[in-house]
């Protein structure tokens, strides 16, 4: 091949491989086709581990057991209490057992948990009133229940606890905020009223203010004084016993209660404590009120009183006052509110609590688990139906439509537990409710002038009260 020949076959190469050149970059520039609108995003991926288990409690409550001090006796109520103590045995999901051991009454219970305090052989649980509650939370015995309230695995919804009666959710509850006591039952302080007789005294209805009140506890006093019976003289109106309950429940129905304004003391010259001392004696001068030496059950079965003072847990012995009279056995009767001098309405809610004792993380906690069982509305029904006492939460009352209806008086107390107010829970309150009776018991007996100068010393001697025990 020639020279010539060659550099032009060369030229052409050159020219060629540059046009393939040209047309490669042409095409890298030009963007790809958009993808059509009927195409669908891939899905992800499926996970190929399994979500991950939420971390187990760090306590384990299963097998502990725990000792249970109680006040219901070997009777028919400590025959139920013991039913649901092997019900809890037998069903708990824990394999916990409670060993339930009768204390006698309270006072007992209470010399008995001080001893075992020397001692050091304490129960798990133990009932008592939230006074003695706090003293043994003051020395670190017993735990803060809201611990365990609060408790994300463990503990109550905010349904749950706003199903309680907040009567009785007030109570237990001690100057520091803590819960030392929660409540399984309560009875109630109420008036005792004879609606038979208030009809034939021309009333229409109970009364719903203090006036009326005291316009028909002097019409009964009236009533009695003028008829052909000497001995009902001096009787018909309210019998008068000066306790503190008593005290309270009218203090709760005038919307005022014992304390100071900051919460560190009690404080009894409050204008609705007042106003109870005056009100007491003025039915006290007037005769409209008396006083009885023992409980007032035949009292108010026999018409010399058209109203007493007195818990729901005394059904059972005022049914029996009216069996043991015949001439008004008829008489219809139930339990009334406190009225106050504005028209509010208030009873005394007796929260009963129990507490839990400080031991170990496992055996707090399976005590906590049976009590919140115990509280529940299910359990809670068949303890009210061996005992006679009334329910704490507001569900429980649509399980008893059978107890109810067989028990119609007793289902008059269900109707005020939304009333319910409850007394301090300050370890202090066992010491000054002696105080306060002893208060007023002087006020009825003395002059009307002398009520500010006496409630001052209440106040004085209730300060002593809670500075001996700082």
């Amino acid at each position: 091949m020639s020279k010539k020949r060659f550099a032009y076959l060369l030229i052409a190469a050159l020219l060629l491989a540059a046009a393939l050149g040209a047309c490669q970059g042409q095409q890298t520039e030009t963007p790809p086709p958009a993808p059509a609108e009927t195409e669908a995003p891939a899905a992800p991926a499926e996970p190929t581990e399994a979500p991950t288990e939420p971390p187990a409690p760090a306590v384990d409550p299963s097998g502990q057991t725990v000792v249970f001090w109680h006040v219901w006796g070997t009777g028919t109520v400590g025959e139920g209490m013991q039913a649901l103590v092997d019900e809890f045995n037998a069903t708990n999901e824990w394999g916990i057992t409670v060993e339930a051991i009768d204390q006698g009454r309270y006072r007992d219970l209470e010399d008995a948990m001080n001893a075992a305090i020397q001692s050091g052989d304490l129960p798990n649980i133990v009932v008592g009133y939230t006074n003695a509650l706090s003293t043994w939370y003051s020395v670190d015995v017993l735990v803060d229940i809201n611990t365990f309230i609060n408790d994300p695995d463990w503990g109550l919804t905010e349904e749950e606890v706003a199903d309680f009666y907040p009567g009785v959710w007030g109570n237990g509850i001690s100057t520091s905020g803590a819960r030392v006591g929660f409540p399984h039952g309560q009875s109630e302080n109420v008036l005792f009223y004879n609606h038979t007789w208030a009809q034939e005294l021309g009333f229409d209805g109970p009364p719903k203010t203090a006036a009326e009140f005291k316009e028909q506890a002097c019409a009964a006093a009236a009533a009695n004084a003028s008829d052909d019976d000497p001995d009902n003289d001096g009787t018909g109106g309210l019998v008068l016993y000066t306790g503190a309950s008593n005290v309270a429940s009218w203090v709760f129905a005038n919307g005022g209660d014992f304390y100071n304004a900051d919460m560190t003391g009690y404080d009894f010259t409050k204008p609705e404590v007042e106003a109870v001392a005056r009100f007491w004696k003025e039915l006290w001068d007037e005769g409209c009120a008396f006083s009885t030496e023992s409980y007032p059950n035949p009292e108010f079965a026999t018409r010399k009183a058209l109203f007493t003072m007195s818990s729901t847990a005394g059904l059972p012995y005022q049914l029996s006052a009216f069996e043991a009279e015949d001439a008004f056995k008829d008489d219809v009767w139930g339990f009334i509110p406190f009225p106050g001098e504005d028209g509010n309405l208030a009873v005394d809610a007796f929260a009963q609590n129990s507490a839990i004792v400080r031991s170990n993380p496992e055996q707090e906690l399976a005590s906590w688990l049976f009590i919140k069982w115990f509280t529940s509305p299910e359990t809670m029904a068949k303890w009210i139906e061996a005992s006679g006492y009334m329910p704490v939460r507001q569900s429980t009352v649509d399980l008893l439509g059978d107890y109810i209806a067989a028990n119609p008086l007793w289902a008059e107390g269900v109707e005020l537990a939304p009333l319910g107010a409850s007394e301090p829970g300050w370890a202090s309150w066992g010491t000054v409710r002696r105080q306060v009776q002893d208060t007023f018991a002087a006020i009825l007996q003395g002059s009307p002038d002398d009520i500010p100068t006496l409630l001052q010393q209440l106040n004085e001697s209730a300060a002593e009260a809670i500075a001996e025990l700082q």
